[in-house]
């Protein structure tokens, strides 16, 4: 087994000296101390002003820069999903998808200032958690962000989002935090408690209904030494999505190829290989519940158990039809003596954005090439699962000291078990046209309604996997705070931490029985064709012929087994961690904050195999440490009773995503893939914040900030050539891979929001952030370090992003209306090519009635105007292409609520 140790390596402390003198001098103002903040009790508030009200006083007494959500009732949030109503906060960002994707109608990822997801830390109750991924490109890539998939919002009291930092928060989130609270049983101001909704999803595209069921019961004893919470959900929804996923497969033409040979000038323009329509059926369900027990024997002890399940099960289809003509035409190894008169095509701003080929007479060549390929390819297992327990303790010693304790233990699973039926098709000639990258390609397949099957291959083929990735942690940590009376400085708050964090990640290859290539064994019986929504799309692909998906699922269980480790894909890593803190609360006068220091020891030990010197697959282990000094200080300035101000600045560090450091994800057809890099260095970052708040009447306020975020070890791709074993082919290929490294990139912006409270009932609440991000560092063979066209994009920067809301609430009846938009980002980059996510706007309303003190009914809507997520790929030297285009519909849900 080789080994590779790195000796520790300590981070460079920039200098923040204007913070610190602004420190001492708040420190030696002795004016008035004010006493310790205590931390906020949560209190049950109904209604939508209530809420906001919380929110926004919540917001105004923190020390530091916090965005603030509060339940509108028990088990309900302004939102279905938790994601939905970050969203509307501003300088965050949400993506209905771990990675590229696209989306399958519902917000997933939470992301802080335009940057990727692994550099924003979610919490729960202030713990960490893990989760899982139930789509295996995520699970071979093992983010560290959360899937907010698997919190119903149902469960939840209050979100924080912090902004900044200060010491006594976890690290891990380089550009902030969210902590997501749930309720707890001594908080209820009666004994006994209960709720309970009932209802159901229409999804428009299924045409399908679903149930949806939560509820919670809450009781505590009249002394309130002892309370139970419990809460349960059951949710369904049905999934089907039309898109056109273009950038399967874009490359050059080569000299000497059947385009070229016809089309002057061609050779070296880009054509479009594969490119396909695609209908992606899924029915998703999550159930699962929390327990939390508080006991609190005196006004000086309470204990605290909680323990949370959560469990998505979300089988899936995707039939992909995909076109072939420019994988025989463009390349000079795929066809040959292919009759120049059977190809036609034009070449504009560097790419053959028409090509036609015919069938000609006498065609040799055609016996042995395909129009078109379809590949089903199925996940009858996928899920993710979330989970843990936690035992919280805080006794106050005496009136000047309170200490804490915590243990606790979380685990994630991500688990798919894949598997394709694929079919190529014989030559039928068609034609492709691409107008322009907002707009479908349009694609002429001769005979698609009809199943065929011959050309390239004459019998049917699989691929797939059985992958499952376990993420744990088990934590420790104890604090405490301790009210001084040192001039300005009116307490100080302690603590130490010890974590341990394992992932690790299997995979199973699929292998053919005997009669899987027979094509007397294909489900006849299941022909089926692709909807009409097709339509909506501006797409070809309505009538399609394809499989159902228990069609397919019946010929994998029957032609498929899973056996054998791909060794390439799989690894462990284990990540020991120790923090202590400090941290300094002062108040004098009118200006109050805190300053403080958190150290961090990371230990990174990565486990995987590569290719040795026998060409077989041999474990491999890397072992890196890392110090990190992360310094931290919070200003609030009161100028006048409505007016506040703040300054903040820390060093943060988020830990490298974990299947970024190991992973491996090949394209066996194209020679492409991802590959991991277990020597990547954890992102630091300086943060500078500067806000003004001006709270001018009640449940409004009018703010503006300034941010700006210089990241050290920011993960951008650089590309290079590597061996894997290829599973189409079973030998080793060589791949054109694309590999993370460390480099240097730097965010900031401005963020603007509005809130009011108007008359009659109406209330409006808008935000504009603006935000600029860049690569600075130009590392080699990525896009920023190219030479002739450098592109220093960051990944997850909207430059714009908007979100303006309207609310009434009267009597018994409220409403809300709400669109958020944000201008296009990058979504990653493979090979020379970049995907852009085009600009996406949602619109989203909900309508409530009371019907009485027990109980009421909600009506919401999402993505009602049916948006379209699209992306676009730029090439260097060439006109932006498509990339894929989805439609997911709209969802209603209808919900009656009942309370005791």
């Amino acid at each position: 087994m080789h080994h590779h140790s790195n000796k520790t390596k300590l981070s460079k402390l920039t200098p923040i000296a204007t913070a610190v003198g602004l420190m001492m001098m708040g420190a030696t103002i002795s004016a008035h101390a004010q006493q310790a903040a205590e931390e906020p009790a949560s209190v049950v508030v109904t209604g939508i002003r209530a809420s906001l009200q919380q929110s926004l006083n919540q917001k105004r007494n923190s020390d530091s820069l916090v965005e603030v959500i509060t339940a509108e009732d028990v088990g309900k949030m302004p939102d279905k999903n938790v994601a939905d109503s970050l969203q509307r906060l501003p300088g965050v960002s949400v993506a209905a998808a771990g990675g590229g994707e696209g989306s399958f109608g519902e917000n997933d990822r939470v992301a802080l200032r335009g940057t990727p997801f692994g550099l924003t830390l979610t919490t729960l109750n202030g713990h960490s958690v893990s989760s899982g991924d139930w789509f295996a490109d995520n699970i071979l890539g093992g983010g560290r962000s959360v899937s907010f998939t698997l919190f119903p919002s149902e469960l939840i009291g209050r979100v924080t989002v912090h902004k900044g930092s200060q010491a006594n928060l976890l690290e891990g989130g380089a550009e902030g935090v969210v902590d997501i609270e749930t309720r707890k049983p001594l908080d209820f101001k009666k004994t006994f408690n209960a709720q309970v909704s009932v209802g159901g999803v229409h999804s428009s595209n299924s045409g399908e209904t679903d149930p949806q069921l939560s509820g919670l019961v809450a009781w505590k004893n009249d002394q309130g030494t002892l309370g139970v919470l419990v809460q349960g959900f059951h949710q369904k929804r049905t999934l089907s999505r039309v898109g056109q996923e273009n950038q399967i497969w874009y490359d050059r033409v080569e000299a000497g190829s059947p385009i070229a040979n016809v089309v002057p000038g061609a050779a070296g323009a880009y054509a479009n290989y594969l490119g396909g329509t695609a209908w992606f059926e899924q029915e998703r369900t999550r159930k699962g519940g929390l327990i939390d027990v508080q006991i609190k024997p005196n006004s000086d002890l309470t204990l605290d158990v909680t323990a949370f399940r959560s469990h998505l099960d979300a089988p899936n289809i995707n039939h992909n039809f995909m076109q072939s003509l420019g994988r025989f035409l463009a390349p000079s190894w795929a066809t040959t003596n292919f009759p120049n008169s059977g190809v036609s095509g034009t070449l504009s701003n560097g790419v053959i954005t028409q090509l036609t080929g015919s069938v000609p007479a006498n065609c040799t060549a055609c016996a042995t090439m395909s129009s078109a390929v379809q590949e089903e390819f199925s996940r009858p297992v996928a899920e993710s699962k979330s989970q843990f327990f936690d035992i919280d303790a805080k006794w106050r010693v005496n009136e000047n000291l309170t200490l804490k304790g915590r243990i606790g233990t979380t685990k994630g699973v991500g688990n798919t078990v894949s598997g394709a039926l694929g079919v190529w098709m014989p030559w039928t000639g068609g034609s492709y046209t691409i107008k322009d990258a907002g707009s479908p390609v349009i694609y002429n397949i001769p005979g698609a309604d009809k199943f065929s099957i011959g050309g390239m291959q004459a019998t049917p083929y699989t691929y797939g996997s059985h992958v499952t990735a376990n993420d744990k942690e088990t934590y420790g940590e104890l604090s405490g705070t301790l009210r001084t009376e040192w001039g300005a400085v009116n307490s100080l708050q302690f603590g130490g931490r010890v974590a341990e964090h394992k992932r690790d990640l299997t995979a199973i290859g699929i292998n053919a029985l005997p009669g899987l290539d027979s094509v007397a064994n294909l489900p006849m019986s299941g022909l089926t064709a692709f909807p009409d929504d097709f339509k909506d799309l501006g797409a070809n692909g309505a009538g399609y012929w394809t499989f159902s998906r228990d069609a397919v699922n019946g010929w994998l269980s029957k032609y498929g087994s899973y056996s054998g480790n791909l060794r390439q894909n799989e690894f462990t890593i284990k990540e020991p961690t120790q923090s202590a803190f400090v941290m300094a609360n002062f108040a004098a006068e009118s200006l109050s904050g805190n300053f403080g220091l958190r150290v961090v020891h990371t230990t990174e030990e990565v486990n995987r195999y590569e290719v040795g010197p026998s060409g077989g697959f041999e474990p491999k282990r890397y072992s890196n440490g890392y110090l990190d000094f992360l310094p931290s200080a919070n200003f609030r300035l009161d100028v006048t009773k409505d007016l506040v101000a703040r300054f903040g600045t820390s060093r943060t560090m988020a830990r490298p995503e974990l299947g970024m450091m190991a992973g491996v994800d090949l394209r066996d057809v194209q020679g492409t893939g991802n590959v991991g890099n277990p020597n990547l260095r954890p992102i630091r970052a300086n943060n500078y914040d500067l806000g003004l708040e001006w709270y001018f009447a009640p449940k409004s306020l009018l703010s503006a900030g300034a941010f700006y975020s210089a990241l050290d070890g920011y993960v951008t791709y650089g590309s290079s050539t590597a061996t894997f074993y290829n599973q189409l082919e079973k030998k080793n290929t060589v791949y054109q891979v694309s590999t993370p490294v460390n480099t240097t990139a730097e965010v900031k912006g401005l963020e603007f929001s509005y809130v009011q409270e108007l008359p009659k009932g109406f209330g409006i609440n808008a935000n504009y952030t603006y935000t600029l991000g860049k690569e600075t560092g130009k590392a080699p063979g990525s896009p920023c370090g190219n030479l002739t066209a450098p592109d220093c994009t960051l990944i997850g920067t909207s430059k714009n992003a908007y979100n303006v809301g309207l609310f009434y609430e009267q009597d018994k009846l409220s409403a809300r209306l709400t669109y958020s938009w944000r201008s296009g980002f990058l979504n990653g980059t493979s090979r020379n090519s970049a995907a852009f996510q085009a600009p996406i706007g949602t619109l989203s309303a909900s309508l409530a009635y009371q019907i009485n003190e027990n109980y009421s009914i909600t009506l919401d809507g999402k993505d009602l105007n049916n948006p379209l997520v699209r992306s676009v790929i730029h090439n260097p030297g060439a006109m932006d292409l498509p990339g894929s285009l989805y439609k997911n519909g709209r969802q209603i849900y209808l919900t009656l609520h009942a309370k005791y």
